[in-house]
């Protein structure tokens, strides 16, 4: 079932948000332990996944053609000037509304009450859907969903998501569980899309196609990995676009060969 990986990624955000709006704040020291094990498990499951393709030059070829796109296109700038729009965005409405609550009379003080809450809750949803849905891991996961019907990398997004769903819903407020949906419908159309694709490929050629973009995707996952450990960091948006380059690669390997 390719949407199913979405399904449990959706649902571990609705379970941790819902944790943390009755839990009190974790410790740091919780927090951090358990990122370090994320982080950690991470990287062994990108290791893994690099390991399932012995073409290193199509590999190194992906990352460096694909690293140079992203770096060309500011994907990760301007995904961070995204996330800054719409957190202006989320500022100003909020704002708005509590100037608007000033100038009430005291009789409306309940009505202002709520136009607060509707702040606290957008800017719940806007912050923790970006950080949920703009990463490798998203794309990565619902491709493998969608193309082989493997789902590890969103169970691992799973719990990862659902452990900081924990404590962002213990700050942001109940915001945070509506992004399961934004959730929900991005990675599940791009694993629809995927499934889609794959049906109109041969499958010796789709077989080939899923190795390296895994393979490729793998180190993209080491990537987080390290930055979740804070070893360093690394712009893992600018290489996204390496798994189109992998993709696109296969097929024209194989066509310069047979010429």
């Amino acid at each position: 079932m390719a949407l199913w990986g979405t399904i449990v990624n959706a649902a571990a955000i609705i379970i941790g948000g819902l944790l943390g709006l009755v839990l009190q704040r974790m410790s740091q020291g919780i927090r951090s332990t358990v990122m370090q094990g994320i982080g950690m498990a991470l990287v062994a499951l990108g290791f893994s996944m690099t390991l399932k393709s012995s073409n290193f030059l199509l590999i190194v070829s992906s990352l460096v053609l694909g690293g140079v796109l992203g770096e060309l296109l500011q994907v990760e700038r301007g995904l961070e000037r995204l996330g800054q729009q719409l957190e202006r965005a989320v500022n100003a409405l909020t704002g708005a509304g509590k100037s608007a609550a000033a100038n009430r009379s005291h009789t409306d003080s309940g009505e202002a009450s709520g136009e607060k809450k509707q702040g606290r809750i957008a800017f719940g949803f806007v912050n923790t859907t970006l950080i949920y849905c703009v990463g490798a891991m998203a794309i990565l996961g619902a491709l493998d969903g969608g193309l082989r019907g493997q789902h590890e990398i969103l169970y691992t997004k799973a719990m990862l998501d659902g452990f900081t769903a924990i404590i962002f819903a213990s700050t942001m407020g109940v915001g945070v569980l509506f992004s399961s949906v934004a959730v929900f419908l991005y990675q599940g159309a791009i694993a629809l899309a995927a499934s889609g694709i794959a049906s109109l490929l041969a499958q010796d050629m789709l077989n080939e196609i899923i190795t390296q973009i895994t393979a490729v995707g793998g180190i993209l996952i080491m990537g987080i990995g390290i930055n979740l450990l804070e070893l360093r960091k690394i712009n893992v948006a600018n290489l996204l676009p390496s798994l189109l380059i992998a993709a696109i690669a296969v097929p024209l390997v194989h066509w310069i060969s047979a010429w």
